[in-house]
């Protein structure tokens, strides 16, 4: 059984954690680095675990039947079109993978977005990163068209994904 939960203030060094973990895992598929992150403040995290759990922006952590982290992902409301949100920092710990808990977090930030009225979610993908792609065309995704160049590697190739929310 898998618990989706909030990323709230209270829960601030599990979303450090996780987010960590992820970043040392599979550090290709986020904009962000370990090295950056891990010099982030503690009050840096409390304010970032506030910004994902707002009416802007949502968080999720996802947690196994022992209550181990084994998941994360969030959404932020496009700021200049609010009917557009943007799919963010998916990931699933390699241990928890193909059972499911990707598609659990994605449900979780898709009601999110249906509560607030978003048309479309967006996400970036890099090009590398096939069983991500794949995944995400299993949920209803299909590549935009839209590309630019990976922020901490400008020879790999982000995708835009996008797919309606009805």
């Amino acid at each position: 059984m898998i618990f989706i939960g909030r990323i709230t203030p209270q829960n601030v060094a599990i979303f450090k954690e996780v987010r960590l973990r992820a970043l040392q895992d599979t550090p290709l598929a986020f904009g962000s680095t370990y090295a950056d992150e891990l010099k982030l403040s503690h009050a840096d995290w409390l304010n970032r675990a506030t910004r994902w759990n707002g009416e802007r922006g949502i968080g999720f952590l996802a947690f196994d039947d022992s209550g181990t982290p084994c998941g994360i992902a969030g959404s932020f409301l496009v700021e200049s079109d609010a009917t557009q949100a943007k799919l963010i920092s998916m990931w699933t710990a390699p241990t928890h993978r193909h059972r499911g808990i990707g598609r659990l977090l994605a449900d979780e930030v898709l009601n999110w977005a249906r509560a607030r009225e978003v048309r479309t979610l967006l996400l970036m993908v890099t090009s590398v990163n096939d069983s991500a792609i794949r995944f995400y065309e299993r949920l209803g995704f299909a590549r935009t068209g839209r590309s630019e160049p990976y922020p901490n590697d400008p020879s790999i190739t982000e995708y835009e994904m996008s797919r309606a929310i009805h």
